[in-house]
């Protein structure tokens, strides 16, 4: 009775809201953002340091400044998507503004006579670390599974009585079960013996997925950095991640035989979805130059502790024909006229970057170097994304997010990303390529998924002002699933398409 009782709250709290693996995915793989400088030579900057996306990536970066400067950096997004669901392809396409590291620096010689310490620099700095705005919508006939299965599944593990199905799953499960779009089957004398769908898996379906999102991944970096004797620089930076996601979904399946008197024709599930977070963390990192030409890195970012708050409300709208008719109802009508509201907590996996440079003419003098050449092997563990109950109390939800966390732990591995860039120096103008992979995050071989990036830009510098535009291409290879059920193999769609970001970045010395 315990477990019943225990299973029956945590579905009623979190069914069709609960978190999935995807959005522990969300803080964990992303590509490189920072300045036109940065983007436009792959992301590399690991060891380079001198720009401020070092406070983000390296902070030991940071130690390289001797001066004042001030970053500005907008920039523009171009999705392009493909997206292949059980042999349907669909393609769409969303734009968007962004930006990139922007914030001040200040550094200043130490004159101290017996000190070892050379200089030493503070930033303060805001990153778009992720980008949240695309619209992903695919299709496609599916005579294997359906959306439904997943209410099937809880409320026949829950042993769940009609009067349960009814009233306990006010974001899921109930609203299918109020629309008759899963129903009782019954046994003797009339009693619950289970649940079944209306859906006729059989013969099929053809299905629907399309979600618009917006928001993005933002951090606000402190850092602090020295320089010893300019040779080795050391540095560190407290962290603030800020992430705002929203989501409006639309999942329907229909009747692909257009059979008047198999009691389906369609159905609807609608969402709207918002996600709300920040919290804190660290990185440090070391650059060395064993020798005047070389520059060697090593960073480590500790996982970030973020609390969220999120909010969520949804209705079915189902046709069974004359089995029950046209029916609608709204998860709002079942509480209050309230959204459903969740508050978790959430740690980040941790990442660690090496690195090494070659810097032609190297030298004091910055204004003298020609030209450079950087690469960076970063190791991100995505499987150590962990969810916990803010009410650290409540023993049930300590449960549930075992569950979860369990999830996470089968469904993604760690992997490393490679990055790899180059700067070539004309004077007062700068010409800049580039290139990175990002290896896929899934335990699951058969998922396809990787990022691949193509980037090149110019700069200009003169008198103390600088001015970068870089254009960067990303390939994606991805897998989104419309819905995961536990009894059977999940189905998803392939993804592919690219995003193209244009990046103009502005500044000056002072």
């Amino acid at each position: 009775m315990k477990y019943f009782i225990l299973s029956i709250f945590l579905l009623t709290v979190f069914i069709s809201s609960a978190q999935t693996p995807e959005e522990a995915l969300r803080t964990a793989w992303f590509t490189q953002n920072g300045t036109a400088r940065n983007m436009a030579t792959g992301g590399v900057m690991g060891s380079l340091g001198g720009d401020i996306t070092a406070n983000h990536v390296n902070p030991a970066g940071i130690g390289l400044f001797k001066t004042n400067e001030f970053v500005l950096s907008p920039g523009f997004g171009m999705n392009k998507n493909k997206f292949n669901y059980r042999g349907t392809d669909t393609a769409n396409n969303k734009n968007n503004f962004n930006y990139g590291a922007s914030g001040i620096i200040l550094g200043g010689v130490n004159t101290g006579k017996n000190s070892k310490w050379t200089s030493s620099a503070v930033a303060l700095s805001v990153n778009q670390v992720a980008n949240y705005n695309n619209h992903v919508q695919f299709k496609g006939f599916n005579n294997f599974s359906s959306f439904t299965e997943q209410y099937l599944e809880e409320l026949i593990k829950d042993r769940a009585d009609s009067n349960a199905a009814l009233n306990n799953y006010i974001f899921g499960s109930s609203l299918a079960f109020r629309t008759f779009l899963i129903d009782t089957v019954r046994g003797p004398g009339g009693s619950v013996a289970g649940f079944q769908s209306l859906v006729p898996i059989s013969t099929g379906v053809n299905q629907m997925y399309d979600a618009s999102t917006r928001g993005g991944y933002h951090e606000i970096a402190l850092g602090l950095a020295g320089n010893m004797e300019d040779k080795m620089y050391i540095g560190g930076s407290l962290t603030i991640p800020i992430i705002n996601y929203w989501r409006e979904l639309t999942y329907s399946e229909t009747d692909a035989t257009n059979n008047p008197n198999n009691e389906f024709k369609s159905f609807e599930y609608k969402e709207s979805f918002s996600s709300k977070g920040i919290g804190i963390g660290a990185k440090i990192g070391v650059i060395y130059k064993p020798q005047d030409y070389w520059r060697i890195g090593f960073a480590f970012h500790t996982p970030q502790f973020m609390g969220y708050t999120d909010r969520v409300n949804s209705s079915i709208t189902a046709n069974t024909e004359a089995y029950a008719g046209t029916r609608t109802v709204t998860s709002a009508s079942l509480n209050s006229g309230n959204d459903g509201v969740r508050k978790y907590d959430m740690i980040t996996p941790w990442r660690a970057i090496i690195s090494a440079s070659y810097v032609f003419r190297e030298i004091v003098d910055t204004r003298k170097q020609r030209a450079f050449i950087s690469a960076d092997l970063e190791y991100v563990n995505y499987r150590g994304a962990r969810f916990s109950a803010a009410d650290k109390n409540n023993d049930a939800l300590k449960a549930y997010y075992d569950i979860v966390n369990a999830q996470i732990k089968e469904s993604y591995k760690g992997n490393i990303n490679f990055r790899l860039g180059g700067e070539l120096k004309l004077h007062t103008i700068m010409f800049r390529l580039g290139g990175a992979y990002y290896g896929s995050p899934y335990a699951d071989d058969t998922i396809s998924a990787n990022r691949i990036l193509a980037t090149g830009g110019l700069g200009y510098r003169d008198h103390g002002i600088f001015i970068d535009l870089t254009y960067a291409h990303t390939f994606t290879k991805d897998a989104q699933f419309a819905y995961r059920l536990n009894d059977k193999p999940n189905t998803f769609a392939e993804q592919g398409g690219s995003r193209g970001t244009v990046m103009l970045t502005f500044g000056f010395k002072f």
